[in-house]
């Protein structure tokens, strides 16, 4: 097993020109795919090539044939008889239009004055004298906003004891009658009680002397309430005429308020009326204004149809002569659209670069391999160089797993193939690369050596050879 040789990379020049007379051999292939010729009822299409154009690539020098085509169009019979008949018509409409463009020399050579015999335009000094409008009026005087006194309204009459000096004086008339009478009835009572036998202090003067207080205490409790009724009607009296004077103040107020509220309607009536005068001066003022612009409107209108008589007059013999060269045109053949055929373009230094990379990525891996395979046997060399001679035996080796074959300098000079695996002792689970004894000696009698009946290698001399042969 050498070192293996890292690939050639492409030439850049050859590839472009490889893509290049790639791209030029499918644009000519694909022109003569979708050139399609066709025949139609109303005529045919065709396509032929008719030279050549001799193209040189600036990068390569390469000179490439490329092919021109010449696209033919043939009406029918029928439709060349109509083209033909056609040209002559425009040919007579050609005529007759220069025949017409002389005698509209005439017409344009004079001068158009739209003021000649032209209605007179609109006023806008007659809109602008008419009346202006209202933006204020009277507004009838001031609105009644207070009212005159009406005067204080009464809220008392007095505490309730004020007419209690005429309640004791009626109290007092009566008690001033009452009392003697009381007095000479009590002492009738008494005579009589003691005609009868009857002593003070007994059971039956008590008892008759307790009717006549009874009736003396109800005697002076209607003086008391004939008292209290002349009191109230006193109260009463003030209080109607504490009435009386808050009814003549509410009167006051009342009028006082009618008189107010006259006067604001009065002045809210005189606000209308105006109101309405303004507004139908403004009306009226509005209603002329609309007149004047209808009367400005009907002039201009007049005007602008007089002028358009007088330019379709001129434009006339013009538009007509535009008709005459115009002429109706053939029909051309209505051509279909044919499938199209597109062959694509082989990427030929995509191809090259790919195969490139692909040796490159072979050559990786294959340097990868040498330098495992060699760096385990250096690795061997190097761990036990500094033994003289190792067993190698494959009989003393277990687990045997082939990896790859080196080159190695044989006794005659030679190289010869000399196959390297992984392996382990028979008992010793560590795992080893190296060679076989058996292989070793095939190549270099002089780096084995038996003893006592198991093969031993000289590493030194096996990495001679393999070094020698690479």
């Amino acid at each position: 097993m050498s070192k293996p040789d890292a690939p050639t990379p492409p030439n850049p020049y050859q590839t472009a020109a490889a893509q290049t007379g790639t791209n030029v051999a499918t644009g000519v292939a694909n022109a003569f795919l979708n050139n399609v010729n066709q025949n139609t009822p109303d005529g045919s299409l065709s396509y032929d090539v008719s030279g050549t154009h001799s193209w040189t690539d600036p990068s390569t020098g390469q000179t490439y044939q490329i092919p021109r085509f010449t696209s033919t169009q043939t009406l029918s019979p029928q439709g060349q008889a109509i083209k033909d008949q056609t040209g002559q018509t425009q040919l007579n409409l050609a005529q007759m239009g220069n025949q017409q463009s002389q005698r509209v020399g005439g017409l344009l050579s004079q001068p158009f004055n739209p003021n000649s015999g032209a209605p007179v335009g609109g006023n806008a000094n007659a809109i602008l004298g008419a009346p202006q409008a209202l933006t204020g009026y009277d507004t009838g005087g001031q609105i009644q906003t207070g009212l005159g006194d009406a005067g204080a309204i009464t809220k008392d009459y007095g505490p309730a004891d004020n007419f209690s000096a005429d309640r004791s004086r009626v109290e007092e008339s009566l008690y001033g009658r009452l009392n003697p009478q009381l007095a000479k009835e009590r002492s009738n009572i008494e005579q009589r009680l003691a005609d009868q036998g009857i002593r003070y202090g007994s059971q039956a003067y008590t008892s008759a002397m307790d009717d006549y207080n009874r009736q003396s205490n109800d005697a002076r409790l209607a003086v008391t309430a004939q008292g209290g009724q002349e009191q109230q009607r006193m109260m009463d009296m003030a209080a109607q005429r504490a009435g009386f004077q808050n009814s003549a103040q509410m009167q006051q107020y009342q009028q006082n308020l009618g008189a107010g509220s006259f006067a604001n309607a009065a002045q809210q009536q005189q606000n209308a009326q105006n109101a309405a005068q303004a507004g139908f001066y403004n009306a009226g003022a509005g209603q002329q204004l609309s007149q004047q612009q209808s009367g400005f409107n009907a002039q201009n209108a007049a005007r602008n149809q007089y002028m358009q008589e007088q330019y379709q007059q001129r434009n006339q013999p013009l538009n007509e002569i535009s008709a005459l060269m115009s002429g109706s045109q053939v029909q051309a053949p209505n051509w279909l659209n044919s499938p199209t055929s597109q062959i694509a373009t082989t990427d030929i230094g995509g191809l090259i670069n790919q195969n490139f990379a692909q040796q490159s990525q072979n050559y990786q891996a294959a340097n990868q391999n040498w330098q495992s395979t060699m760096g385990g046997i250096l690795g061997l060399g190097g761990s036990l160089g500094a033994a003289k001679i190792m067993a190698s035996d494959e009989r003393v080796k277990e687990n045997i797993v082939p990896m790859a074959t080196v080159f190695a300098a044989g006794e005659d000079g030679k190289r010869k193939r000399l196959p390297i695996s992984e392996w382990s002792y028979k008992g010793d689970p560590e795992r080893h690369v190296g060679p076989m004894a058996q292989d070793v000696e095939k190549i270099d009698k002089s780096a084995v050596k038996t003893i006592d009946g198991v093969k031993h290698i000289y590493p030194a001399k096996v990495m001679g050879s393999i070094l020698r042969a690479g």
